[in-house]
């Protein structure tokens, strides 16, 4: 083991959209988590990893914490309250304000009940000017002890330097989990079904609920290409029209966009096949929750 070499886990938390993807996105220097306007749009639990001289911190990203309206909504909550008491420090992340709603507080009081050190970070800062960060400040240090509050902004990189140094402060000595070129613990497929379902919800914008998931069939390499078949699941037969769109066109611009990424994370070509299916109220499957990650 590294002499003083610091480790841990840490798990980042907050409403739906508050920039949590974003920010570990921009932490670990590439893209690993999907980014939506849309509410819950992260369902998996990705580990991503960030290693320097002084340690190795490994995110554990989930899903917005809120109140759940069905079982996939269930699932998520469960997921992100529970990961409170497992890691070693936890990042909430708020919107500039200094108003606390319900939705706000009902966060403040899961964090009451955990020892686990606490950072706020106010993300966002970039769309407030410099002398209201302070009054948002003093409006949460209020409601809770914090170990920290960290003023930044995910999307321009403003002070997230100084965020990590944060972080680092609170983490414990221990062993290095991961080698330093590993920034996932996500196999690609589940990161390509990923980059597939992001670029859906950006197509689609509003015309579909977000309720839409991704399923790898089939992904091999053969001759320096990567050839991928996957199936776009929505939950209505209107649905599958939109998706699809007027001679193919949605969907054809949905690979177009998704195959880009994938060629710029996998370094290769990339042969993307993309069929439609529809499974009714697939999110109230405890079944179908798991299989589609």
């Amino acid at each position: 083991m590294k002499e003083n070499f610091k480790s841990g886990f840490v798990t980042l938390i907050g409403r739906p959209n508050v920039g949590k993807s974003t920010l570990m996105n921009h932490l670990i220097g590439q893209k690993i988590a999907i980014t939506s306007n849309k509410p819950q749009t992260t369902r998996n639990r990705i580990q991503t990893v960030l290693t320097t001289e002084e340690g190795q911190i490994v995110f554990v990203d989930t899903p917005g914490i809120h109140k759940a309206k069905n079982k996939l909504g269930e699932y998520m909550v469960n997921i992100a309250e529970r990961s409170l008491n497992e890691v070693d420090v936890v990042l909430w992340l708020v919107e500039p304000s200094n108003f606390i709603g319900a939705g706000e507080k009902h966060i403040i009081e899961q964090l009451k009940k955990v020892k686990t050190p606490v950072i706020l970070v106010i993300n966002k800062v970039d769309m407030v000017k410099k002398e209201e960060v302070l009054t948002f400040i003093d409006a949460y240090r209020k409601e809770c002890d914090f170990a920290e509050i960290v003023p930044c902004s995910a999307l321009k990189g403003d002070n997230t330097e100084d965020l990590i140094k944060v972080i680092m402060k609170y983490l414990p000595y221990g062993p290095q989990f991961y080698d330093e070129d590993t920034v996932t613990d996500q196999p690609e497929r589940q990161i390509v079904a990923e980059f597939i379902r992001e670029k859906a919800l950006h197509s689609l914008n509003e015309e579909i609920p977000h309720g839409i998931a991704v399923a790898i069939d089939q992904m091999k390499m053969n001759h320096k290409v990567c050839h991928i078949d996957a199936t776009i699941i929505c939950e209505r037969d209107s649905h599958k029209g939109i998706i699809i769109g007027k001679q193919g066109a949605m969907l054809k611009n949905i690979g177009s966009n998704a195959r880009y990424e994938i060629e710029r994370m996998l370094e290769s070509k990339v042969n993307l096949k993309l069929w439609v299916k529809v499974k009714k109220d697939w999110r109230d499957s405890d079944f179908l929750i798991k299989n589609f990650g």
